[in-house]
Order: structure tokens, then sequence, then C-alpha cells
């Protein structure tokens, strides 16, 4: 691996682990908008990326998907609530899990906008938009794939920002559609609670199975509905604005 390329891949990993801290950092703004403070007394409000390591989801996973696969992906320590504590009893803690992937769509959305005024030309654009996205869905040896993404980039600081725009905007269009999922423990399924009126032993059921689910989910058919369709639309349509 050549010096740009490390130096691309470790952009590639802080991105993704900002990425999750402000995700969740976001939650607990909104609690505390909402008046509860136990993110705030927690220490959490805060960029610091000590404070929200995650051993295995924020450095063994995103580290080990990586050198296996060319790609990652990872997570972050949750930001704690109490949701007794929020001004709205009902509705408060769907504001609080719609925080993350609210916020995760809005950066795409600013990264979008940066990007659309860099000073490249259309075909410099496209050839650094095709590269990155040989990178995350090409199969095949991923060195040789970010060798041409490095490659792309090389010799122009604008291009050097395109990339690292369309870094940032893949991560948080993929955090913020895989976040809405209607399944525990992700923020999607807090909506589900006070629409559906479920009983507290439904919730405590679906918190506990939730992550069988998910993987169900994740590995079905119905999956390919769920999170690839809407993920390759908000992708591109980011990807537009931006190229």
């Amino acid at each position: 691996m050549s010096p740009q390329e490390f130096v691309l891949v470790e952009f590639y990993l802080a991105l993704l682990f900002y990425t999750v801290i402000v995700h969740e950092i976001s939650h607990g703004v909104v609690a505390l908008w909402l008046g509860d403070r136990t993110a705030q007394y927690a220490g959490r409000l805060t960029l610091n990326p000590v404070s929200h390591v995650d051993m295995v989801g924020s450095i063994i996973v995103p580290l080990a998907m990586f050198f296996t696969t060319g790609l990652a992906f990872g997570w972050a320590k949750p930001v704690p609530y109490n949701p007794y504590n929020l001004s709205n009893q009902r509705w408060g803690p769907v504001l609080v899990a719609f925080a993350g992937p609210g916020i995760n769509f809005l950066i795409a959305l600013i990264a979008a906008l940066c990007a659309r005024f860099l000073p490249l030309s259309l075909a410099e654009r496209q050839d650094i938009r095709d590269r990155f996205l040989d990178i995350m869905f090409r199969v095949g040896e991923w060195s040789d794939r970010w060798g041409g993404f490095a490659d792309s980039m090389a010799g122009s600081l604008p291009g050097i920002f395109l990339g690292f725009l369309l870094m940032l905007i893949f991560w948080n269009v993929l955090l913020g559609v895989f976040n809405m999922i209607p399944i525990p423990p992700l923020d999607g399924s807090k909506l589900l609670y006070p629409i559906l009126s479920l009983r507290n032993e439904t919730i405590m059921f679906l918190e506990q199975y939730g992550f069988l689910f998910l993987l169900i989910l994740i590995f079905s058919p119905l999956g390919d509905v769920v999170i690839h369709r809407p993920f390759l639309f908000l992708l591109e349509f980011f990807l537009g604005i931006a190229t």
C-alpha cells in the first residue's frame, strides 16, 4: 500500500468513526433540548473519541472488516438518556431516536452541496465518483481499487476534497438508512411504540430479540427491499447533487 493509499484509508476509517460519534451525540443533544441531562452528566456530549469508543464496534469490527474485505462498518457506545425526564413522554423518545438518522442525512446534504461547488470539470468529478463506487461495490482485490481511487484524486486539491466528501456522503447515508429500520435496537423501532401503542410486554420481547430479527432481515430477500434499495436510492440522490 502506497503512502497516498495509507492516508486515504486512514481518512476513510476516521470519517466512519466520527460519523458514528456525531450520530450518537445528536441523540443526547435532542434529549437535552427536551429536558433530560443524562448524556450531559455522563460526559457524552463531546467529540472526544475516547468518550465514545466501543472496543468491539469502534476498533475490532471495522479493522477486521477492512483488512478482509476492503470495506468497514462500526458503531460507538450508545449515548444514554432517560425517557422519563423528557418533556414529551409520548413523542420525545421518537424525536431523540430520529435525531441520529436526521443528522446523518443533513450532513450528507451539506457534503453534497459543498462538493457541488468544487472547481472540477464534469469528467474529473465522474472519474473520482466512479473510482469511489468501484471501491464500495465491485468484487475483487480491494488494494487495487484503493490505488485507482487515490490516483484519480492525485495532484488536485479540489479532487482530494471531493473524494473525502464522497466518503462522508456514503457513510452518513448508510448509517442513516440502516438506523431507520424499525427493529430494536435501531432508531426506527422507536416510532413503532407510540404509533402501535404496544404493550410493555411486547416492547420487552422486541428489545430482547430485536438483534436476532435484525440479522434475519439482513440476510433475507426482504433485506434488499428494506435496506439495499433505499440506500442505493438515497446514495444516488446525494451523489447526483455532488457530481
